[in-house]
């Protein structure tokens, strides 16, 4: 299990404690604003303070204590006081201040200190009743403030006038409706539709109303959504598919599906696993129709997250038929299929017109008995790339028969282990090689083979690609600024 940050985002209720800022500089006056209005007893203690700081005390909003900072004087506050913020600019005091806190267990903030400090504040987002922090666990407050302008920008003034809106219709929909998780529906459904903007722009009856209607339809059959997580790195999700995650009641994911990913689906949504892995199926492919089906007709939205996308290799056309045939609504959300996505990520561009006018992409799945149902003569042509899927345990079959139905021993070749991913591997050579490359290096699946003469341009791109998707330590090289290789990639 990969080691977490210390720091945890809570929401911590403040109209029951007191909080004591050390220090009357813009500092602590940043502090002070974000305690205002908020029920809490503020107490600021400084030698001399901001004019807002004075204005708050003129206007009774805070109790002002000036003078001196003393250590006898700090033992008077306690164990009345609930949370401290020492925004003073001696080390010494700072220090002491931490000291007592923890002493006396009083959670305690020492500014740009978080060696000092039990807690540290995030940046905020705050559309009151609704608030968003952002925080990097002290490692970059600038990078958690920048976050915060892009949020911001992309939330609506009123969201907070909304907020109030569904809040206020809170006690007879759970009338209506007893059941949690139905009602957690309508609201989903309701924020998902049109008439969400009506809260939004403050026409509380139309919004009313549609709620209204939403509650007498809430009796629905659930859906299926065949989603694509992607190759592996969970920045390649769709917009679309981030969407579903967050909305689904139950989600069945497949082996290919990184962690990183399942990461992103809703914590309370019910997760089963349903990989297939070589000669280790978890479900037959029928009792997984059978299951998608149970789900949706008791009410479930059922995530089926596949890696890459559903339709390439993934099954995902047997799985909607067979919904569809049992009256099941079903929706398709594609993604980055792991060609596009390892490629790139490799820097091996699939189509390149000095040596690819075609790509194919075929799967190595072997049959029972091992042997590979392809027409080789289309296969082992110059001019095309082929990419195949579920190719590393016929490798060295798939090579042979290349160079006997006509490609050369010394036509290139690419192996990439969980492309896109920071362990990403790639392994390059020839069809007479790379069986043995493959073997030394211990490759293994999930990986992607890449034939073709556009493996001879991967040394052309991969800096740029990879650096854009997976930044991997120690392996690359380059003096190309971060504006420069952006601009590189976005331009072609």
């Amino acid at each position: 299990m990969k080691t977490l940050s210390p720091y945890l985002p809570l929401a911590f209720r403040l109209d029951t404690i007191s909080v004591l800022i050390i220090g009357g500089g813009v500092v602590a006056l940043n502090k002070l604003r974000l305690f205002l209005g908020r029920g809490c007893i503020i107490h600021v203690w400084a030698k001399d303070v901001h004019s807002e700081i004075k204005k708050a005390y003129d206007d009774g909003k805070i109790s002002l204590h000036i003078g001196p900072f003393s250590e006898k004087e700090l033992d008077r506050f306690f164990p009345d006081i609930g949370l401290i913020f020492a925004a003073t600019d001696k080390e010494e005091i700072n220090l002491l201040i931490s000291e007592k806190a923890f002493q006396y267990r009083v959670p305690v903030c020492v500014v740009d200190n978080p060696a000092l400090s039990s807690f540290i504040t995030p940046a905020f987002v705050n559309r009151d009743p609704v608030q968003i922090a952002i925080t990097s666990g002290g490692a970059s407050p600038v990078l958690a403030r920048r976050l915060r302008q892009k949020i911001e920008a992309e939330l609506p003034t009123n969201l907070g006038q909304a907020a109030q809106f569904m809040q206020a219709q809170r006690s007879w929909l759970k009338e209506k409706i007893p059941h949690i998780e139905k009602r957690r529906h309508i609201w989903e459904s309701f924020i998902d539709s049109a008439h969400f903007e009506d809260a939004l722009a403050g026409d509380y009856c139309k919004a009313k109303h549609a709620l209204e209607a939403l509650v007498n339809n809430e009796e629905k059959q659930g859906e299926v959504w065949l989603v694509g997580a992607g190759p592996g790195h969970a920045d390649l999700l769709t917009l679309a598919a981030l969407r579903l995650m967050q909305n689904a009641d139950s989600v069945l994911y497949d082996n290919l599906v990184s962690d990183e990913v399942l990461d992103r689906v809703r914590r309370d949504a019910e997760r089963v696993y349903v990989g297939k892995e070589r000669s280790k199926h978890s479900l037959p492919q029928e009792d997984i129709h059978k299951e998608l089906s149970r789900r949706a007709k008791r009410g479930e939205r059922v995530l089926r997250l596949k890696g890459g996308d559903p339709f390439i290799f993934g099954r995902g056309g047997e799985e909607m038929e067979a919904l569809l045939k049992e009256g099941i609504s079903v929706r398709v959300v594609p993604g980055v299929t792991a060609a596009n996505g390892c490629g790139a990520s490799a820097g091996i561009p699939l189509t390149h017109r000095d040596c690819a006018q075609s790509c194919i992409f075929l799967t190595g799945h072997a049959r029972a008995d091992g042997s590979l149902n392809l027409y080789w003569p289309s296969l082992a042509r110059k001019g095309q790339t082929l990419v195949i899927y579920m190719g590393l345990a016929p490798l060295e079959t798939l090579c042979d028969q290349l160079i006997k139905h006509g490609l050369p021993a010394t036509w290139p070749i690419a192996v990439i282990e969980k492309g896109t991913c920071s362990d990403e591997r790639v392994v390059t050579g020839q069809l007479r090689n790379i069986a043995a490359k493959v073997q030394a290096e211990n490759i293994k699946s999930p990986a992607l083979l890449i034939v073709g003469e556009v493996v001879l341009h991967r040394a052309k791109t991969n800096m740029i690609t990879s650096q854009f998707f997976a930044p991997k330590e120690g392996r690359y090289e380059t003096s190309v600024s971060p504006r420069a290789w952006r601009g590189s990639f976005i331009n072609g």
